[in-house]
């Protein structure tokens, strides 16, 4: 009786630390989003942004690479500072934002580098689902933000090919180049 009592008091003690080890954390969207380039007519790169509309980091905090990440980015707020130029890529000619307003990504895993970490996972952009692998500086922090939670950052980058997610097919690379570089800077607030 006594071994139970105190194997059960053990078992009461870990179950606490079993549960910190994992912690949450969502994107502050005042200051997290997706920049693209990509080159125009062979000459120079446009630039542009999306938002990140939701999304969650389960950090397991004993071990980085039993974490998840799960995103959505609001495609429908494309912005290249050209409003003619915004609205052709939120039409059918490129992403369709009528019938694909948001993209994800769903890590499948993470990995220590040497710059950092690696993480794989599938990109659904534009109805088509691709695996990507992201190269992550970070996280920095955390540190108190205004809202007196902890905040991490993450810095990610990758590069797409256009044409691989069905987007603006009818263009030719001359015009609109297929490799388009992502760049995702992540603020993430602890729940």
């Amino acid at each position: 009786m006594k071994r139970l009592a105190l194997l059960s008091g053990i078992l009461a003690l870990a179950a606490p630390l079993a549960v910190a080890q994992t912690s949450t954390w969502v994107p502050d969207k005042a200051h997290s989003e997706v920049d693209f380039s990509i080159l125009h007519m062979s000459l120079s790169k446009v630039h542009g942004r999306f938002g990140i509309s939701g999304g969650t980091i389960a950090m397991n905090d004993a071990d980085v690479t039993k974490s998840t990440v799960n995103m959505t980015i609001d495609v429908g707020s494309v912005s290249t500072g050209q409003s003619m130029r915004d609205d052709d890529l939120k039409s059918a000619n490129f992403f369709d934002v009528a019938q694909y307003p948001t993209a994800t990504f769903v890590s499948t895993g993470v990995s220590k580098s040497s710059n950092g970490l690696s993480v794989n996972g599938n990109l659904t952009l534009h109805g088509v689902t691709k695996p990507v692998t992201l190269e992550v500086e970070g996280p920095t922090g955390p540190v108190p933000g205004m809202d007196h939670k902890p905040h991490q950052g993450f810095s990610a980058t990758t590069t797409l090919s256009r044409s691989a997610f069905g987007i603006g097919t009818k263009y030719p690379t001359s015009i609109v180049g297929d490799e388009v570089k992502l760049t995702i800077e992540l603020d993430v607030v602890k729940q």
